[in-house]
């Protein structure tokens, strides 16, 4: 069976070495199309399995016992543990991405335009579920449109968002500007459709052979590639990355509001000064996250982006 590229020993890069080599019927999951699944398990060896009668919810990351069968096939009796899992949803239904993730990297670029409503909330996602955001644009080779780009991610480096500028097409430079940053972690690849992201990919590692189309100029948006999402062990230094299908949407009604205010730690100390315990921040006297808003120490749009996260949610369980 054909996987992503792994050395043998296949859970050398991760934290959970010795709980593998100790479990031989646990595995990794590094691999999801529909309700079909990779799992890599402590050999390094690789088993295609299925969950057990109608129970899904599996997500690449995850750590799963199995029952082999056959040659090279299991079923997946259960889900162990995670430490989080990074999902989006809205009133349709529900898609996740990865699972005990430790940094997503979101991929933007200079040109085709990158959605400011969409990089704020994956960033909304990321810190809600406790893990490191950080942004890579790319494309920074079309230098016209470099400063207006730049411009536009000001307030998220304003927040300590580590900002990384590159060109997917210069594989050496991303090599050395990603590898040190990905070694030793589980990283999640996510970007909007047409950001350039499987070329980025493909010079993280290079025979991950992922497809690459150019985007449509005349929508100025891209075509998705990746229809599936894996895990990929990277070269040394070492580390996983995980590829995820590219996203024109992002819900988070899934969120509930105190974890929809743990998406914008620009909240955290504004908010010791609010007078009401159960503030929502948003008409309420002697609210410190909207004094912090008129002060000018609150950007207004990531402040409407967090008005718009929680109308949705608020709306979402009013139908319900």
């Amino acid at each position: 069976m054909s996987g992503p590229s792994r050395p043998k020993g296949a859970y050398q890069n991760g934290q959970h070495a010795s709980a593998q080599a100790a479990a031989p019927n646990e595995g990794r999951i590094i691999a999801a199309h529909g309700r079909h699944y990779t799992v890599e398990l402590a050999d390094g060896t690789l088993r295609k399995c299925f969950p057990r009668g109608k129970k899904a919810g599996a997500a690449v990351g995850d750590l799963v016992r199995i029952t082999p069968q056959g040659k090279d096939e299991g079923a997946i009796d259960a889900i162990l543990p995670r430490r989080n899992l990074l999902y989006r949803s809205d009133e349709m239904r529900s898609k996740q991405f990865a699972s005990n993730v430790d940094q997503l990297l979101i991929v933007i670029a200079v040109q085709p335009t990158f959605s400011d409503d969409l990089t704020g909330r994956a960033l909304a996602g990321a810190w809600s579920a406790g893990i490191a955001p950080i942004v890579v644009l790319n494309k920074t080779d079309l230098a016209d449109a470099l400063p207006a780009a730049r411009a536009r991610l000001a307030p998220i480096a304003a927040l300590g968002v580590d900002v990384i500028e590159l060109s997917a097409l210069e594989p050496e430079k991303v090599h050395a500007v990603l590898a040190p940053r990905l070694a030793g972690h589980t990283s999640l690849l996510l970007g909007q459709s047409g950001m350039g992201k499987s070329t980025l990919l493909n010079a993280l590692v290079p025979d991950a052979a992922a497809p690459t189309r150019e985007h449509s100029t005349a929508l100025d948006m891209g075509k998705h590639t990746t229809t599936s999402t894996r895990l990929y062990h990277l070269p040394a230094p070492g580390g996983d990355l995980i590829d995820s299908p590219g996203f024109q949407a992002f819900g988070l009604q899934h969120l509930s509001r105190e974890d929809i205010i743990r998406g914008f730690p620009e909240f955290t100390q504004p908010i010791e000064q609010c007078r009401f315990y159960n503030c929502t921040h948003r008409h309420e006297p002697g609210c410190g996250v909207v004094a912090a808003l008129e002060a000018g120490a609150i950007d207004p749009a990531r402040y409407a982006l967090y008005q718009r996260i929680l109308e949705e949610n608020l709306a979402g369980q009013q139908r319900y």
